[in-house]
């Protein structure tokens, strides 16, 4: 489920629509989480579907680490990719902001992190990077992880509305990494290696 303060905008005819803030989100604000209306498909169940669907399932799924096809049933399905993105995926079912994200903002991904099947070239943003391919996890997760270790340190420090969405146990485990009590386990966990299915 995608944060309550948001709502879904055209942004121009290159990118289409996006996921934009209402109201000011601060960094280490909760922005998704995996939820039960959440719909996962496994690799087989998507080998037997009809093309129209599979095509869906291309623009709009991601895969999870197990290499199943995730497709959110709400607006999350919408969150555009930055190679700057305000949002990290972490290794909880959880996203979360890695910086203040601004009302009329996009919220945005790395869509390096998704587990994408082929390579794609994105909309130039002046970054080095110009092309997401299927294996950049194994290549910039520590750089995520510096940017979702130095977010996780005010999870606790603000309003999350999403909380309710993940269980008291997960809850528990995120205010001992807060606290510096546990170490965070890496967003490295996320990826499925794709040529190896």
């Amino acid at each position: 489920m995608i944060h309550p303060n948001t709502e879904l905008q055209f942004i121009n005819d290159e990118i289409g629509y996006g996921v934009v803030a209402k109201k000011f989100i601060p960094k280490g604000t909760v922005t998704w989480v995996l939820d039960k209306f959440d719909r996962s498909f496994t690799p087989r169940e998507f080998e037997e579907m009809d093309e129209p669907y599979k095509n869906i399932l291309d623009i709009y799924a991601f895969r999870n680490n197990i290499g199943n096809y995730v497709l959110c049933w709400d607006n999350a399905r919408f969150v555009n990719h930055s190679f700057n993105s305000n949002c990290l995926t972490t290794a909880y079912d959880f996203e979360i902001a890695v910086r203040d994200i601004q009302a009329g903002e996009q919220l945005t991904d790395d869509y390096g992190y998704l587990n994408i099947s082929v390579p794609f070239r994105a909309i130039p943003e002046g970054t080095r990077r110009k092309i997401v391919y299927p294996d950049d996890t194994l290549r910039y997760h520590k750089i995520w992880d510096k940017k979702l270790t130095n977010a996780f340190k005010s999870i606790t420090s603000h309003e999350q509305p999403l909380s309710p969405l993940i269980s008291s146990g997960m809850w528990e485990n995120i205010q001992l990494i807060c606290k510096g009590e546990r170490a965070m386990d890496s967003i490295l966990s996320t990826y499925f290696n794709s040529t190896s299915s």
